[in-house]
């Protein structure tokens, strides 16, 4: 059980042994020691280990489910909602062959942006029809096994026919529109007719260009774009939204019998698009359910996308939806006992066991070849009702050639792409989401509780940590002085469960009674920022709070102070070891540092909170660096917080250059920057600092529509930590 704080000061002193004065850099571990932490280990990367454990009841994996589709949606960029834009869909250029028809496709995902695709309709029936949607993967919709490799093919039982089995993603959108069904394959970005964002960019992407790096134009993968999370993994997962839009109001399509399938990459876009949107019945994501290798493309990774999660658990949000997949001999060989059992153990709880399956193909490499699609077909007959008979094979067919598959031709030009379209595009999508901003603006107390909703629920996912448990959270003592004019203790913290650790120091007031109250000093220097430069003597703020009664608390927080070895100052963002220059690649799998910091916080203010004679307050300060953090934490604790005291020196992430920054914080600019932040406070009591005076127009706002505007005040001063101290003494 957590100690309580009020046993640290007042128990008797000769349980540990007095120090006298205190030492000038206040070291909670031996010199040399860090601390024993799980994140100074490599941070993960795609290639890593990515269980899923399944929650002990329904209501468990419900409340999971629920955050999980939440943080996929702000991933990918689409929350809130973007609104839907006209389509402007034409479908034209019919090609027949026995059974089916074959349409080209072009609609505007966001105007002036076009997806691509074929359209396959059964050549008969009437009424309405299942809607397929196939997202592709790598290769393209026109992937072509080339002639010299479809002996071998043929050879190994993976592909049927020499002429249709060459392009193996065609094949199958001929079958299912044979056996009845409306499908739809689109192209991803880069392949066949989607040329407005090259294959290079989206696909090959590897050093950043700084030229493209600032707040008024800037191109994908950029700092700029990534904190308003734009991706191409994000372009892509809207594009498929757009894409069931279009199926779905097709006239001959049954909008209630929708499926998705795609393989590789396309597997990710099925997992993705069935985790988020409620109108598919039926999926077969193929290919990339896995514990093991999550996606190596930069189309596959986006940030904030798999933090403490995986593919295996991304698929289960389809879950008790029927769903089915392969494994190969590929990085999903393990399904069958890494991912599968678990699958089918949720499905079981929800009652649905059989509406999952996986079959063992492990004989045959990555594919989504002939074997795989006709375990495909087997389970939409079932679950789309198509009523075929079983088992149901492939029919061959002469392939489309380059005028039935090509998109763009003299009636329908291409548009225009390359740099001018990606820059154009980046400044469309901030465009249209600053606009649901200000329309989320809370001005009146029905706007701040949906601005809480959506900007709230937005930081809470960006963060993704909910307040430790006090059970959870181990302290040790480790030194006290008591002759120093106060008393002064070092202990570490330890949140059990995650293996996180870091040292924090408390000072109590020794001639003055404790009133209660507890200010939890937040530095960009980490818990020496208490002291005055090179010096043991604390802060004149600092000692007026102690002499008024109150307990100061502060904490090196992650990869400030005494995490860092050998004197080190700098303090960045901990990367993974890879070669290209993506944020994806890191911070789709890790907290940023920025996270990192207010996780400790959150852990420090529960282990303060839970104390067994609980403060009667509890306030934060940030200061000299330390302000974002603060603010961040400050929201995320709620009402465990009485008030917080914020110097934000005028900084705001849109300023940030560089995702290596140890400010950066993905989305924070699309949700609102430090003034979101802020004005999340409400209707607690805030003062801010750094902002000449002015209390930023969303806070105002909250403060007023919440009944408290004289709950905020604001502080045109040089010396904040003064005038912060002010403010809680008054």
């Amino acid at each position: 059980m957590v100690r309580t704080l009020l046993s640290i000061g007042l128990l008797c002193l000769a349980c540990l042994p007095a120090r006298g004065a205190l030492a000038q850099a206040p070291r909670v571990y031996a010199d040399g020691q860090l601390p024993d932490d799980s994140r100074l280990t490599e941070p993960k990367d795609l290639n890593g280990y990515f269980p899923f454990l399944v929650p002990d009841s329904r209501g468990e994996w419900e409340a999971r489910a629920g955050r999980l589709r939440r943080q996929v949606r702000i991933a990918t960029g689409i929350w809130p909602q973007p609104e839907r834009t006209p389509l402007n869909a034409q479908i034209y250029g019919k090609s027949s062959r026995d059974g089916f028809t074959v349409e080209k496709v072009h609609f505007e995902s966001v105007p002036g942006h076009y997806v691509t695709g074929l359209l396959f309709r059964p050549a008969n029936g009437d009424g309405k029809h299942p809607g397929v949607l196939c997202p592709h993967g790598h290769g393209g919709r026109l992937q072509d096994y080339g002639e010299k490799a479809m002996a071998a093919l043929l050879a190994a039982g993976a592909e049927r026919f020499e002429k249709s089995g060459r392009f193996p993603k065609l094949a199958r959108c001929a079958n299912l529109a044979r056996m009845g069904c409306v499908v739809f394959i689109f192209d991803m970005l880069g392949y066949a007719d989607s040329v407005q964002i090259t294959r290079d960019v989206a696909h090959g992407f590897a050093k950043q260009r700084p030229e493209l790096e600032n707040d008024q134009h800037w191109g994908l993968f950029s700092c700029q774009a990534e904190m308003r999370m734009q991706s191409i993994m994000g372009i892509q997962t809207w594009n498929s939204v757009r894409a069931l839009d279009f199926l779905a109001d097709l006239p001959d399509v049954d909008s209630k019998r929708l499926a998705v399938t795609g393989g590789s990459g396309g597997g990710t876009q099925t997992i993705l698009l069935c985790a988020i949107d409620s109108r598919p019945i039926a999926g077969f994501p193929n290919g990339m359910v896995s514990t093991s290798m999550q996606g190596g493309c930069t189309c596959e990774n986006c940030s904030l996308l798999r933090i403490e999660t995986g593919n295996v658990e991304l698929a289960a949000l389809f879950a008790p939806k029927p769903q089915a997949m392969t494994a190969a001999n590929d990085w999903t060989r393990e399904m069958m006992t890494k991912g599968y059992p678990e699958l089918k153990r949720l499905y079981g709880m929800l009652g649905v066991e059989d509406n999952v399956y996986c079959r063992p193909m492990i004989e045959f490499p990555h594919n989504y070849n002939y074997v795989s699609r006709t375990t495909m077909y087997e389970w939409f007959n079932r679950h789309l009702k198509l009523g075929q008979s079983t088992p149901i094979e492939e029919v061959d067919f002469e392939p489309l050639t380059p005028e039935e598959y090509t998109v763009w031709d003299a009636e329908h030009p291409a548009p225009k792409g390359g740099l001018e379209h990606e820059l154009k595009l980046t400044a469309q999508l901030a465009e249209a989401s600053d606009k649901q901003l200000r329309e989320l603006a809370p001005t009146s107390p029905e706007r701040l509780t949906k601005f809480r909703e959506v900007i709230g629920g937005a930081f809470a996912g960006i963060v993704a940590r909910e307040t430790p448990a006090a059970d959870d959270i181990q302290r040790t003592k480790i030194d006290k002085a008591d002759d120093v004019g106060f008393l002064f203790f070092k202990d570490k913290l330890r949140l059990q469960p995650r293996g996180e650790e870091f040292p924090f120091i408390s000072m109590f007031p020794k001639s003055t009674e404790w009133n209660g109250r507890v200010v939890v000093w937040v530095d960009g220097a980490g818990k020496q920022g208490l002291f005055n430069d090179n010096s043991s003597t604390p802060r004149s703020e600092v000692r007026r709070l102690i002499d008024a009664g109150y307990a100061v608390l502060a904490a090196d927080l992650f990869q400030q102070g005494e995490f860092l070895a050998g004197g080190q100052t700098l303090q960045q963002q901990r990367v993974v070891k890879n070669p290209r220059e993506f944020a994806g690649y890191t911070f789709a799998y890790n907290h940023t540092l920025l996270s990192h910091r207010v996780h400790d916080l959150m852990t420090l203010v529960s282990f303060i909170a839970n104390d067994e004679h609980a403060p009667k307050r509890i306030y934060l300060v940030g200061v000299r660096g330390g302000g974002p953090v603060a603010a961040l934490a400050n929201v995320m604790l709620g009402d465990t917080v009485t008030g917080a005291a914020i110097d934000t020196e005028g900084f705001r992430f849109q300023s940030l250059k560089d995702y290596r920054d140890p400010r950066f914080l993905p989305g924070a600019v699309k949700y609102g920057d430090m003034p979101s932040l802020l004005a999340l406070a409400a209707p607690r009591p805030l003062w801010i600092g750094g902002e000449a005076g002015k209390t930023p127009e969303p806070v105002r706002q909250a403060y007023q529509s919440a009944g408290q505007a004289e709950q905020v005040q604001s502080g045109d001063t040089q010396n904040t930590a003064d005038a912060a101290v002010d403010w809680i003494l008054k």
